[in-house]
């Protein structure tokens, strides 16, 4: 799939050498990815993932601080500063499967990623009415039939757990060695979940649709 990707080359060396690393995974070719400094300035007209090409292990910790941007753009909509984590292939695919192997079938398209087994965090989505977090199970007759997909596990929709334009939120990720997740948001922890199957191991991407986003400070640990 052809996209337009904009790299913008005034950065160190190590900083674009680091954030090069990400890869597209997008619903519409007009999708632009800027890096300025370590900073990913993304515009994207429809669905996107972009992922970190190097899987996390139990336990690690992802750190990131992202912004809604709200200045007037045509794709400047307050929604959707979602994710996944913990992300494999392997019920599809096989054991050495995994989500960067898939990009090319799933072409950004949402209803796609329930092939995967993973995390899924969306926070202010659906216009920014709902903060919501599931468990995918990998259940590739899920991507056609709704009726089989993965139901919601914690669900916000008061105002204080909705997206702010323009604010930069401190997002921490952490997987324990007994496969135990959080997720906590500027200090606040919104989920903690301990899965029946613990996910040890798995790929991380940042997900949205229709929206004008930046990320920065990226650590995986």
């Amino acid at each position: 799939m052809l996209l337009t990707v904009l790299i913008a080359l005034f950065v160190s060396g190590e900083a674009f050498a680091q954030q090069s690393r990400w890869r597209i995974e997008a619903e519409e070719p007009a999708t632009r990815v800027l890096l300025r400094g370590d900073t990913l300035d993304i515009t994207s007209p429809k669905g996107l993932s972009l992922w970190w090409d190097e899987p996390m292990e139990a336990p690690c910790v992802i750190e990131y601080r992202a912004c809604v941007v709200m200045e007037g753009g045509p794709c400047d909509r307050l929604s959707d500063l979602n994710c996944f984590w913990m992300a494999d292939g392997t019920k599809e695919g096989g054991a050495a499967s995994h989500p960067l192997r898939g990009i090319d079938r799933r072409r950004g398209r949402f209803a796609e990623s329930y092939r995967l087994r993973c995390f899924y965090l969306g926070y202010g989505g659906n216009h920014n009415t709902t903060t919501r977090f599931r468990h995918y199970d990998g259940d590739t007759l899920a991507v056609a039939d709704p009726a089989r997909r993965p139901p919601i596990l914690k669900e916000y929709t008061d105002s204080a757990h909705l997206l702010r334009p323009n604010h930069w939120y401190n997002v921490r990720i952490q997987v324990d060695a007994d496969g135990h997740t959080r997720y906590i948001l500027d200090g606040e922890e919104l989920i903690s979940y301990q899965p029946p199957v613990p996910l040890r191991r798995g790929w991380f991407a940042f997900r949205t649709t229709w929206s004008h986003t930046r990320i920065t400070g990226f650590r995986k640990k």
